[in-house]
């Protein structure tokens, strides 16, 4: 309830206010720069045809960092028409001399910088031949044929254009790196990190010496058993040499690809970040290899909030959606590897251009931070000349996060809110009690493609490869029902230990129970790691059924009687069990169901600095207002809610468990910390009275484009569309101001808050001449308290809309500003971009506006 969460006394409100105070103090003392940067947010730069000049470089790197950015990542991308005499050739004297001024610039503003290995996507480009280009194999009456794929870099910038590189090539990746051997080595400024996009190598499934590597492999002629892989039956051998034919292409793939670009940046002083979702392998492992795993959120996640919207024209077939359970493929990784940092692309299409707010970024990323991630990078910003008039240049597949941005005022407060999670978030550590074995054999035995083709892990359409396995179903459950889990692959097994209380440890995590999902094919040398570690004293549950099939075509009868003998040994173990009720053996192994689920929320669990349980959690739903939750086995708790600072809880035990008070409205988020002692806030009356303020509202417009329309009155909110003077078409700020008596005595509103309701889309509040905030998120919610009188209440509220109506003129007007070459600029459903077919979106203060109480 919003009078639980603002009804405080004043000591409380100073403790509040002063941890507030020393938290955003200590996170501006951090001795390491680095770390500083790394807990602010960053984003993506797209510098069009790399047509970039010094002082617009300095110029938007101030603006990136007073808005309260760490940092930057450069990716070179096809230019903007009539710029083609100042674009620079990547890796040129001149784009060189220009990337180690953004990275002087950036460490003068505190700014981390990043950049592609490459123009565009995916890695290729000038000095990739046609003998370590990417390649496609189809299978034509039993026999290889094997042919280019022609693919070229997409996107890409001056100097980068190319074709794309082979990633199962021997050499491949050496030759490419050549390239930029010669230049960094005589660079006096360099990034922090050298970037992977994710995998689209379109067609790519063969390489020279494939068949080669398939016989040392397998222990097999793959050639000889090549018309399997158009097998569509489904039999049992098929099936193997399939699996086998995808064992291989993964191998390699982290072998040739992703580990020789890994250590080739390390080597030059580099950190990697790895979009490693999209490709044919195993996404655990080449994560894993990467200093920085990064997934990625496209699209929407079409959460039940009230007053969330949904671009109509977001397409749920053509895109899909975000999804956590693909985000904890990187997380996982970076916990068992122990590594600080999982960053995600953020935002890409999260609606049409110029229709995003801040409202709908903010649940995006708190579904980020409850799937591990803690190193946002928002996509993004597009390097645009400070003489372009509005809006400047613009990549096409983005949210505009840039100074044309119709947010960019606001904008420091969500950053200021990422900020200040990822510094926890950052500073603590995993605690999952769960470890869940990705069965990728099971996948490539049903999703397998005949004549080679090869399934591709992409996060788009997880329904398409996660979701409708037994491992996605079960993964699901486990998330909707409380569990902390990470995901484990076959060979990450191999790290792991176990100590004398049973706890598996991968040296840097540790876990309660290793479940291993209901399953059919199983390698032999995962199921060896299994019997090593249940003979150590390890608690294993197979989900419903033992594995079957050994996977392997080479002497498979001979290995599966030997798999079949292992499978009875290991089912004996006391400490081994097949589950037939998930949840009572899971309980049986100390594991814990957190309630926050239950009731509608999500969650991570980690351990802060100190070793208590830290819990982030958001309220993506709307089945959960406020009321008593059990954490954990019934901790204690304080509550640290994002620039708010540390409140304590109310506390009761129930069953001999404590329970605490959450006060969490939909669209809203929290951080619970252990406490060391019991709560000190009274009970207070759970009663909830509002009182709606009605009236005469004068509505001024303040500034904006294409002009001012005139002053009006309102008996009751409407969007601002609705009136005349071309206000259908403004975009900027109108001020709402309405005077106001209270009823009924004024103690009774001592810690009442006020409730805006439908904001469009940003509000700063003034109550008798008193500031009392800016709201960005649903709930458009803030605390008035004190700043209330009886009579004569002056309530003054800056509205602030979206860009989209004003550029339904601009497009009828002057559309020159669509002048980019490759894909120019396209809406959301990549059609060609064309905003005069928009009807005006609501815009202003719609309420109804409230008195809570």
């Amino acid at each position: 309830m919003l009078r639980a969460s603002l009804k405080k006394n004043t000591v409380q409100i100073m403790r509040r206010i002063l941890l507030a105070v020393l938290l955003i103090f200590a996170l501006f003392a951090h001795s390491n720069a680095q770390k500083l940067s790394t807990s602010k947010p960053w984003t993506y730069w797209w510098w069009m045809g790399s047509a970039v000049t010094k002082a617009d470089i300095t110029a938007q790197l101030e603006y990136f960092s007073k808005s309260g950015l760490g940092g930057v990542h450069i990716i070179p991308i096809y230019g903007a028409k009539g710029y083609e005499k100042a674009a620079l050739s990547f890796l040129g004297a001149q784009w060189l001399d220009v990337m180690e001024y953004t990275v002087r610039e950036g460490k003068r503003l505190g700014l981390g910088v990043d950049m592609t290995t490459g123009t565009g996507w995916p890695f290729g480009g000038p000095n990739v031949t046609a003998a370590i280009a990417a390649q496609s194999m189809t299978v034509v009456d039993g026999k290889p044929v094997v042919k280019p794929t022609g693919q070229k870099v997409k996107r890409a910038a001056p100097g980068g254009e190319g074709l794309v590189l082979d990633p199962f090539s021997a050499n491949g990746m050496q030759q490419y790196l050549s390239r930029f051997d010669s230049v960094f080595s005589k660079t006096s400024a360099k990034p922090r990190a050298m970037y992977n996009d994710s995998y689209e190598a379109y067609g790519a499934n063969w390489t020279d010496d494939f068949a080669k590597q398939f016989q040392s492999r397998r222990k097999y002629d793959l050639l000889a058993k090549l018309s399997l892989l158009n097998d569509s039956t489904g039999t049992p051998e098929a099936t193997l040499v399939k699996i086998d034919y995808h064992q291989t292409l993964a191998e390699l793939l982290f072998e040739r690809y992703a580990k020789p670009w890994t250590e080739w940046s390390r080597a030059h002083g580099f950190v990697t970040r790895y979009q490693a979702h999209g490709s044919p392998g195993n996404l655990l492992d080449l994560y894993e290899a990467a200093d920085i795993p990064e997934t990625e959120s496209f699209g929407t996640s079409r959460f039940n909030i009230p007053g969330l919207r949904v671009d109509p024209d977001y397409s749920i077939d053509q895109f899909g959606t975000p999804n956590p359970l693909a985000m904890k493929f990187a997380s996982s990784a970076a916990n068992l590897s122990g590594k600080k940092l999982v960053s995600s692309e953020t935002g890409t299409w999260l609606a049409n251009h110029f229709k995003v707010s801040l409202s709908q970024i903010k649940p995006q990323i708190d579904e980020l931070f409850t799937a591990g991630i803690n190193h946002i990078f928002y996509h993004g910003t597009t390097y645009s000349p400070e003489k372009e008039s509005f809006p400047g240049w613009l990549f096409y597949a983005s949210t505009n996060f840039g100074k044309t941005s119709h947010f960019s005022e606001h904008f420091p407060l969500l950053n200021r809110y990422v900020e200040w999670c990822q510094a926890l978030l950052q500073d603590s550590k995993p605690d999952n009690d769960v470890l869940v074995y990705f069965p990728i054999h099971d996948l490539w035995a049903t999703k397998a493609k005949s004549g080679g083709g090869v399934h591709l892990l992409e996060v788009h359409h997880v329904d398409r490869w996660l979701l409708d396995l037994p491992f996605g179903k079960l993964s699901e459950r486990l998330w909707k029902e409380g569990y902390a889990f990470d995901f484990v692959s076959d060979l990450q097994l191999k790290k792991f230990t176990v100590d004398t209380n049973g706890l598996l440890s991968s040296g840097n995590a540790s876990y309660k129970t290793l479940v291993i999902p209901s399953t059919t094919y199983f390698p032999d040398e995962t199921l060896a790691e299994l019997l090593r570690l249940a003979n150590a004293g390890a608690k294993i549950i197979f989900d419903k059924q033992l594995p079957k099939i050994v996977t392997g075509n080479a002497d498979h009868e001979a290995r599966q009687n030997a798999f079949t003998q292992k499978l009875a040994g290991i089912s004996k173990l006391g400490n081994v069990k097949v589950s037939t009720d998930l949840n009572a053996d899971l309980a049986a192994n100390d594991v814990v169901k957190e309630q926050l689920a239950e009731k509608g929320l999500t969650f991570i669990r980690k351990k802060s600095e100190n070793g208590l349980p830290l819990y982030f959690v958001s309220n993506l739903g709307n089945t959960f207002k406020g009321g008593w939750v059990r954490i954990g086995k019934g901790e204690m708790m304080s509550r640290n809610t994002p620039l708010r600072g540390e409140s304590l809880m109310q506390i009761r035990t129930v069953g001999g468990h404590d329970e605490v008070y959450l006060d969490l409205p939909p669209g809203e988020s929290c951080f619970l910390e252990g406490a060391a002692d019991g709560s000190d806030i009274p009970m207070v009356d759970g009663v909830v009275k509002e009182l709606e303020i009605k009236g005469n509202w004068e509505v001024t417009f303040i500034t904006g484009k294409p002009s001012l329309p005139a002053p009006a009155k309102l008996t009751a909110l409407k969007s601002w569309t609705t009136l005349p003077d071309s206000a259908e078409y403004f975009s900027g700020k109108a001020r709402y101001r309405i005077v106001f008596d209270l009823k009924g005595p004024l103690k009774q509103y001592e810690g009442a808050g006020i409730s805006l309701g439908d904001v469009r889309e940003v509000a700063s509040v003034k109550l008798n001449g008193k500031d009392l905030g800016t709201v960005w998120h649903i709930p458009f919610q803030l605390y008035a308290g004190e700043a209330l009188k009886s009579k004569g209440n002056v309530l003054e509220i800056e509205v602030t809309n979206l860009s989209a109506n004003y550029m339904r003129l601009r497009d009828q007007q002057q559309p020159d500003w669509k002048k980019f070459y490759d894909i120019n600029i396209v809406d959301i459903t990549y059609k060609k971009f064309d905003a005069t077919r928009w009807q005006p979106m609501p815009s202003g203060l719609l309420g109804p506006v409230k008195l809570v109480y």
